[in-house]
């Protein structure tokens, strides 16, 4: 019998609805059959802390064979090709659900819960690329998701993309992928408090940092966990090629690690703290990119994202405000999709706009506070991915 743990399919447990699963304890004993319901939260909580699970044949008799997020590697790209952009939101929450269970700090089977979370994250990053780097850009919006669990995600976002600009194979991709979103394991719930804290380090926080990431490795091996490289890029993303990185002082021996280093830095730099406000995606490149010291690998994530990443609003000379739906010919003239007039009303559809020519080259990047209107997710991903490009 093949389970995955409760919470990975939260996203599907419509609290007062009538299951369209059972759910079983960790010792598989049934704790709510089909049609039996979650009434409240609270249910949902103990039924999360005795551990429970359901089974994934259930679940697939319950959503259908061929719903991509169970489709397996080979469908994978027709699975992603066949996903509707109305539908594209709604499976980012879902996925942000799948990761937020599979990074749980106490989980009994995290394997398969990890394969879930990931194989979910590959799809939607496969779907659309630049939907996916918007989920990072955009992230300064999301201000009550907990932080350890969002950072997690941008941090295997950016690592997908930029393997797939160096042209590792998708084995190499599916390795980075799944190291990104877990090199932070240990510290996750740390991680949300410290977004919100304003005091100093104590300590003890301090302790578990430096730890952390011989902790994630250990606690990735003890759930079966047998991939060397993985391992040691988790245990190597604060390693720097100086020795003054940590936790050992030692110079990294793969590309991997420094892969995670930059990309955790780099996401990290565009998010909002309690002490200081998001960088900009310039500012946030600049600071990696002399971080880096020329590294290939930081100018291969720097080029994936671009000068002006997807999901940034900018202003064009034109006076109309838009979103950067991908990448131009050249680096400082990406494609727009124009979202307003240029008295700052909204269109009715968003218009394509070249940034090369001068009446429609970038004048400003917005803030989405400087947004002349208030851009949905559904409209901003709407404009994204109607880009043909």
């Amino acid at each position: 019998m093949q389970v995955l743990p409760l919470h990975t399919v939260r996203a599907r447990v419509q609290l007062g609805v009538p299951l369209p699963f059972s759910v079983r304890g960790s010792d598989r004993t049934l704790l709510l059959a089909v049609g039996q319901m979650v009434h409240d939260e609270d249910q949902f909580d103990e039924l999360f802390e005795r551990g429970a699970v359901v089974e994934l044949e259930e679940l697939r008799a319950a959503f259908g064979a061929d719903d991509p997020l169970f489709a397996p590697p080979p469908a994978r790209k027709a699975a992603a090709e066949a996903m509707a952009t109305a539908v594209l939101p709604q499976r980012w929450a879902e996925c942000s659900s799948r990761v937020a269970a599979a990074l749980a700090p106490e989980l009994a089977e995290r394997l398969p819960a990890l394969a879930l979370a990931t194989r979910n994250v590959s799809l939607l990053v496969q779907r659309s690329a630049s939907v996916a780097m918007a989920q990072i850009v955009r992230q300064d919006a999301a201000t009550e998701a907990h932080y350890g669990i969002t950072h997690a995600m941008n941090a295997a976002i950016a690592c997908q993309v930029t393997a797939r600009t160096l042209g590792w194979s998708e084995d190499e991709q599916q390795r980075a992928l799944n190291a990104a979103l877990t090199m932070n394991l240990a510290i996750i719930d740390l991680q949300g408090r410290l977004a919100h804290q304003v005091s100093p380090l104590t300590a003890k926080q301090r302790q578990m940092i430096d730890e952390h990431p011989l902790r994630g490795a250990s606690m990735l091996e003890e759930a079966g966990v047998e991939d060397e490289a993985w391992l040691a890029a988790v245990r190597e993303h604060h390693e720097t090629p100086d020795g003054k990185g940590y936790p050992s002082g030692l110079s990294p021996s793969s590309e991997l690690g420094q892969l995670l280093r930059f990309a955790d830095i780099y996401t990290a730099l565009m998010s909002r703290r309690a002490t200081r406000a998001a960088m900009s995606t310039h500012d946030a490149a600049r600071e990696i990119y002399a971080l880096a010291e020329g590294s290939a690998l930081c100018q291969a994530l720097i080029k994936s994202f671009g000068v002006f990443p997807p999901g940034c609003f900018v202003r064009l000379a034109s006076g109309e405000a838009g979103v950067v739906t991908g990448n131009g010919d050249k680096a400082y003239h990406p494609r727009v999709a124009a979202l307003t007039r240029a008295d700052g009303q909204a269109r009715q559809a968003p218009v394509s706009r070249n940034t090369a020519h001068a009446a429609h080259r970038i004048v400003a990047l917005l803030s989405e506070s400087a947004m002349p209107i208030r851009v949905t997710a559904q409209a901003l991903t709407c404009a994204i991915d109607g880009d043909p490009g």
